[in-house]
């Protein structure tokens, strides 16, 4: 029985050998057929694009796409690997000629046209991409213009046209981004002393979005700069029931307006027990300031060490060698103002903030991350990160 299978399987090797000899002759002729079939353009576009010569490489392929009509998603590939790499110019030129094609299929028109207004919007022309886009509005890829359109006014800080998109089509812009824009146009009305469209703005945002943080910030920020520091204090303090992290930005406006009321002790309080329950670097550096002026150094050492058993950090650390000098003796006081120099120095390079979406850090706080455009993306509280590039 042995011998028979052994004899089968000797004769079974060579023929599925033959078969797959057959099956890759048919498939290297289909391949050879095809690359026949395509026209020489096509591969002197080819040795182009790998000699680095990517301008003589989009004439060769665009000859190919007026002589078979077939390639024209080579064009598209093409022109996004080109956008991607930060060449623009040439993926305008290879979207624009494509729309210049007098043959081009109707799809592929409004195709070239979503890419060109894309390499528009990256090379920051946004005039030239706000147009394309337009034009698209008749069209079926009109909910796609209008998302790049959204992108555009924002950029721009067109807030009023992004409201009046996101009230056109819902689903480009969340309740959260709505009330953004509103606040944005509040900041701008502040800054020109327009109080009444101020708060026309605000209310606009909480409605949007009852849970708006910053609405309640700039109000707070508003009334300040019409002298009603207590009521500012009032709107700031609201923002614990919103999302108590961000009491943290309102840190050092709260210092100032209980300095401004001469309401020390209780500043001291209440920030206090925002550090209690809210820890952060920010309030850390306040609440350190306040028991400083209000109760003196040895309470001020006594808080920043307590602070440093729960929380270590290095602005604590920096606080508690600032406490500690005026109680050290004369002969160590040299040693701990250089150690505490050098930390603060670092402190101040190390405290960042950080975007939850793509890590974009910077020393300041952003409501929209300048590199992803994320809105409320950033938590609102510094960490103190070891960067190597530093």
């Amino acid at each position: 029985m042995n011998d028979f299978l052994d004899h089968w399987q000797l004769i079974l090797v060579p023929v599925f050998f033959a078969l797959g000899w057959m099956a890759a002759r048919i498939d290297m002729r289909q391949v050879v057929q095809e690359s026949l079939a395509l026209p020489r353009s096509y591969f002197t576009g080819l040795n182009f694009l790998l000699n680095e010569q990517p301008d003589r490489a989009i004439d060769s392929f665009l000859e190919v796409a007026r002589v078979d009509s077939q390639t024209v998603e080579l064009h598209f590939a093409l022109g996004n690997l080109f956008r991607r790499r930060g060449e623009t110019e040439r993926a305008i030129r290879m979207h624009q000629n494509l729309l210049d094609l007098p043959d081009v299929e109707e799809k592929h028109r409004l195709h070239a046209m979503i890419e060109l207004g894309q390499d528009f919007l990256r090379a920051g022309l946004l005039d030239r991409a706000e147009e394309i886009f337009n034009r698209l509005q008749d069209t079926p890829q009109a909910t796609e213009a209008k998302r790049y359109l959204l992108e555009i006014y924002q950029l721009g800080k067109e807030w009023q046209k992004a409201i009046d998109l996101a009230r056109e089509l819902p689903e480009i812009a969340s309740p959260k981004e709505v009330a953004e824009y509103y606040c944005e146009l509040a900041a701008g009305d502040i800054m020109r002393s327009r109080s009444d469209a101020a708060r026309e703005h605000l209310a606009a945002a909480l409605r949007e979005n009852r849970n708006c943080v910053r609405a309640n910030v700039l109000l707070g920020d508003l009334l300040a700069q019409e002298g009603q520091t207590e009521a500012a204090i009032a709107a700031w303090q609201r923002v614990e029931q919103q999302d108590p992290d961000y009491l943290s930005l309102l840190a050092h406006r709260l210092l100032e307006a209980y300095r401004k009321l001469d309401r020390r002790a209780e500043g001291v309080a209440r920030l206090r027990g925002y550090l209690e329950h809210y820890p952060s670097l920010d309030l850390i550096e306040v609440v350190y300031q306040l028991v400083l002026e209000c109760e003196g150094t040895e309470a001020a050492y006594r808080l920043v060490q307590a602070e440093l058993q729960r929380h270590p950090s290095l602005v604590g650390l920096e606080k508690l060698m600032s406490a500690r000098l005026p109680l050290a003796t004369p002969d160590s006081q040299g040693d701990l103002e250089l150690a505490r120099t050098i930390i603060q120095n670092y402190t101040r390079r190390l405290s960042r903030y950080r975007c939850n979406h793509c890590g974009f850090k910077a020393r300041q706080y952003y409501w929209r991350c300048p590199a992803c455009g994320d809105w409320e993306s950033t938590p609102p509280r510094r960490n103190e990160e070891f960067d190597q590039n530093l």
